[in-house]
Parts: C-alpha cells; sequence; structure tokens
C-alpha cells in the first residue's frame, strides 16, 4: 500500500518563511500606501476631516502600527536584497540559509533600538517618567 502525503505542499524551512513573510510585509506596505493617499487627498475635500484623521494617529494604537509599518519596510527591503543576491550572484544560493540569517540579525539589530525610540515618547505618555 502505497502511503500518501498529507497536508500542505509547503514544507517549512527558511525559505518558505522568507517567502511569506516578503508578501505579507510587500501586501502589507502596498496597503498603508494606498492608505497614506486617500488620507492625504481628504485635505484637498474636507480639511476637518483630515484634521481628524491625522488625530486618530497620535494615539497609542497607531504607534504600535507604525512600529510594526517600520519592521515590514525593513524586513522587505532587507530580503530583497537577499532575493537579488540569490538571482544574480553565482553563488547566492549556495549561501541562500546564511544570508536569510544575516538578515534576520540585522532586521533584530535595527528593529530593537528603533522600536525603544519609536514607543519612548508613547510610553512616557501612558506611564510616566522616562523610559
Amino acid at each position: 500500500m502505497a502511503t500518501s502525503s498529507v497536508g500542505t505542499l509547503y514544507r517549512g524551512g527558511e525559505g518558505m518563511w522568507t517567502w511569506v513573510l516578503h508578501r505579507i510585509t510587500g501586501v502589507s506596505v502596498f496597503f498603508f500606501l494606498l492608505v497614506h493617499v486617500l488620507d492625504t487627498a481628504l485635505v484637498r475635500v474636507s480639511p476637518d476631516a483630515y484634521n481628524l484623521v491625522i488625530a486618530t494617529y497620535k494615539t497609542p494604537i497607531v504607534n504600535v502600527l507604525e512600529v510594526g509599518l517600520v519592521g515590514a519596510v525593513l524586513y522587505h527591503a532587507l530580503n530583497g536584497l537577499r532575493v537579488i543576491l540569490v538571482d544574480f550572484w553565482a553563488r547566492g544560493p549556495r549561501y541562500q540559509r546564511q544570508m536569510t540569517w544575516a538578515i534576520a540579525t540585522v532586521w533584530v539589530l535595527l528593529m530593537v533600538p528603533g522600536t525603544f525610540f519609536m514607543m519612548k515618547h508613547t510610553i512616557e505618555a501612558m506611564f510616566g517618567g522616562s523610559a
């Protein structure tokens, strides 16, 4: 009796997750840009509506979303460079796994202090004192 593989076509690993994250971050950045263009267009239609929308952007929840946006853009850019190296450097496919871990390391090294400085004002406003 033959065994059949049950489940997904994907087998996991770094390659699959970088592919998935690249698509998710790309779509997320696209939707941010779409919303940004629409909210900026409000200034011509109704300055009061524009001011109301801009006021909502000064909330702690939006601050967390901004950190997510920066993380998405940074990951998408770093992984894009990795994809370019894999596609156009003869040795790129051989070093794909090492480059994946390198971009993950660079992403963390940039996001940890970046998150601190982006969230500093919000944390101080919510909890008082200095963060």
